[in-house]
């Protein structure tokens, strides 16, 4: 139990991320920059010559980080532009994506719930984005989605990584790698100005970035795979509750109905039976 447990405090911490992002009021680079960069703090500590050794492991540990930063600045950018709901959800397309890839990727047998479920996502998406009257919010879920593709990356690169590195090194290594990629594509935009908000951030970075992750990693190594897949959604789940009492976005009873469509449709997918080993996803890309 107490493995299950971990599992699913650890998504559960993910989901508090719109917590800390929202009153720091920082760009979506600057507040990923800030969270990776937090996270890389111990990776020095972290580097083992039997790891670094392992050239395959090592080189899918780096694309996984500039896949990762893509990822966390696309999704904090969601985050930030709001509803909360809506770049959570379509953020966490990334495990129907990682299922309908995998026979493609690395050969995984083609899941026949992802292909009964792809549609039904989309149609849940839709129920939720689209509001009679409102303003639609579209960006937010352009944004979100794009995430989730670099997002199913981090799942496959971080698969082969966890061969040769612990969670915890998989975890900081690659948030080092993904700080770096920001500042080299983003340059100075990616550095936050030195202010107290900025502080929201690294707080977020060590409670929902690198306890959540570690939480994460640590339980899911002593659970079915398929239990591991439903816990991630406590991820969307915890957000989009928190957006309904903390930032009071009413989700409607159309959009409602259509989160709760998409939530089960990722539960259905994630659960369904597959071989020892299959690639999982969680957020900022850790195994």
């Amino acid at each position: 139990m107490r493995y299950f447990i971990m599992v699913a405090a650890g998504a559960a911490l993910w989901g508090f991320w719109p917590l800390f992002l929202h009153p720091a009021g920082l760009s979506g680079v600057q507040n990923a920059f800030l969270a990776m960069a937090t996270m890389a703090l111990i990776s020095p500590f972290l580097l083992r010559r039997e790891s670094l050794k392992d050239r395959r492991a090592t080189r899918a540990l780096v694309l996984m980080g500039v896949a990762d930063a893509l990822n966390v600045a696309l999704v904090f950018a969601a985050v930030k532009r709001g509803p909360v709901a809506i770049a959570i959800l379509t953020h966490y397309l990334a495990p129907l994506l990682v299922a309908l890839t995998a026979p493609w990727v690395i050969r995984e047998r083609r899941s026949l719930r992802a292909l009964i479920g792809a549609p039904l996502t989309s149609l849940g998406l839709g129920m939720l984005i689209w509001k009679p009257g409102e303003d639609f919010s579209g960006w937010t879920a352009v944004l979100g989605g794009a995430s989730a593709i670099f997002f199913a990356a981090t799942v496959f690169c971080a698969k082969e990584a966890a061969r040769a590195w612990s969670p915890i090194a998989v975890t900081s290594v690659h948030s080092a790698v993904g700080a770096l990629t920001l500042l080299i594509l983003f340059r100075g935009s990616a550095l936050p100005p030195i202010e107290v908000p900025v502080l929201w951030v690294l707080a977020g970075g060590v409670v929902s970035g690198l306890i959540g992750n570690v939480l994460f990693n640590q339980g899911m190594r002593h659970i079915p795979t398929s239990t591991t897949g439903a816990l991630t959604y406590l991820e969307p789940l915890t957000a989009t509750v928190l957006g309904w009492l903390v930032f009071h976005e009413a989700l409607g009873l159309w959009g409602l109905l259509g989160g709760i469509l998409v939530l089960t449709v990722g539960v259905w997918v994630a659960t369904e039976p597959r071989t020892l080993g299959s690639p999982l996803p969680s957020i900022s890309g850790t195994p």
